[in-house]
This record gives C-alpha cells, structure tokens and sequence, in this order.
C-alpha cells in the first residue's frame, strides 16, 4: 500500500520587476504550495499568476505568511506586539483566499516564512499569536509547521490541524532545529543528497542531525526552498526517489 506523502514549496516570491525562483517547473513537481502574500515577497499580480499555473496543474495552495520585511526577504525576526502580529497574519491569509476565490480556488493551509517560522519553533508564546491568527480566520485550515517545534505543538494546543514538515535541503541540529543559515553546513546539497537524507528521515520515523542523533517525529510533508539554485532538481528527485520507494505525492487537504 502506498503510503502518502505531501511535497510543498515556497513560490510566488517575486515581486514586480524581480524574479525570484523556477515556479512554473516547480509547480509541475510539487504538490502543495506556500504562496506569499506580499509582505516579504509577492504581489498581486505574482499571486494571482502563482494559483492559475497551481490549479491548472493540480497543486495545493496555501499562506506563506511573514513579517512586514519586504526588504530583507522576510528573514530578520521583528519585535511586534501580538495583537499586530495576529492582524498581519489574518491580512494575508485574506489577501490570498479573496485571490484564490476569484480563481474559483481555495486556500488549505498556512505556513509562517523565514524568520517569523523560525522564531515561532523556538518561542511558544509567538507560536501561540500564529495559531490564534489562523484559528480566527477559518479553524478548518491545516497548519504546515517543521517538526518537534513549538509552532506545531502551539498548533495542536489550539485545536488546529498540524502536519508536521521536514526539510529536504536543509541540516538539523539536535535538539531539532535547523542548522542556522550563518552556519556552512546549513544546507544539504545535491538532489542525490537530499533524496538519502528525506528517505532516511521518512523511514526511520525520525528526524536525522548532522551529528546523527535521531528524534522521533511524524512528518507529513517534505519542504523544497523554492529560493534554493538546486530546487527544481531537488524537487523532481525526491519525488521520482519517494515513488520508487512506495509513497504517493499528494497534496495536503483542509
């Protein structure tokens, strides 16, 4: 029996005259789409042109939710009163389901981008701000959030759907979290690479540190950084290695 498996990417990170990622190849590779909602990326336009190619090709789509940090990409973490924050992240959820409404689509999840995710795996009171956002939005969308973090217990606190993801291109540290990006052996390189490192994730039931220390997880979803120069290959071999090995691509469901 083949065993389900969701593949999501960021996408829908440009934002006027500058591109940023390979989205119409990955949106024929992925199953699930974290689109941004122009606050550290994207605009309408990219937005409304990111949905079009996902429902013509089947893709599920969510919230790539961030600070207000269009300049630094959304990856430097900002002091905002939580009461801000929560009103922040229900504006873009909106911004993309009024978008996705329009293309006859509809938002099914929602993931926190760059800084703002990687605080929330760590702090559980911002974590907390990120669920009651959602959860006053629509409680029947899934929270997409990495694995063993506070988001993702947040998230289960709170009564919201969590899938729990892991990162194909990216090192773990052990106590889970992932290997700062300031750091050389931050990212994994090579799809051959990533493919190893995802099928032992999967297999073992386990997140897998660079020190080899295994914590026990289970992930329903395997990330590709769509920013990342080796996605589109990253992405095509994880999905032809995954199917090889038994599991279907499927795209997660609210």
């Amino acid at each position: 029996m083949s065993k389900n498996i969701d593949l999501n990417a960021d996408l829908g990170e440009s934002f006027g005259a500058w591109s940023m990622g390979a989205d119409a190849e990955l949106l024929g590779i992925v199953s699930s789409a974290n689109v941004a909602c122009g606050f550290h990326a994207g605009d309408p336009l990219v937005m409304r042109r990111t949905l079009r190619l996902a429902k013509e090709r089947g893709v599920g789509v969510g919230a790539h939710v961030a600070y207000p940090d269009l300049q630094g990409f959304g990856r430097r973490r900002m002091e905002m009163a939580p009461e801000e924050l929560e009103a922040a992240i229900i504006y873009q959820i909106g911004a993309l389901a009024g978008m996705a409404q329009a293309e006859g689509m509809q938002v099914g999840h929602v993931k926190p981008h760059g800084a703002l995710n990687n605080a929330a795996c760590a702090d559980l009171d911002l974590a907390r701000t990120i669920c009651r956002a959602v959860a006053a939005y629509d409680r029947k969308l899934i929270l997409l959030a990495p694995a063993l973090s506070q988001l993702a217990a947040a998230g289960r606190e709170s009564g919201l759907r969590v899938v729990e993801e892991i990162f194909a291109d990216r090192a773990y540290l052990d106590d889970g979290q992932l290997v700062p990006r300031s750091r050389a052996d931050a990212m994994i390189h090579g799809a051959e690479t990533a493919l190893a490192h995802v099928h032992r994730m999967l297999e073992e039931g386990a997140i897998v540190s660079l020190s080899g220390k295994r914590l026990p997880v289970r992930a329903g979803s395997v990330c590709v950084h769509g920013d990342n120069a080796e996605a589109v290959a990253t992405a095509r071999r994880l999905r032809e290695g995954l199917e090889a090995a038994g599991y279907a691509i499927a795209p997660l469901v609210a």
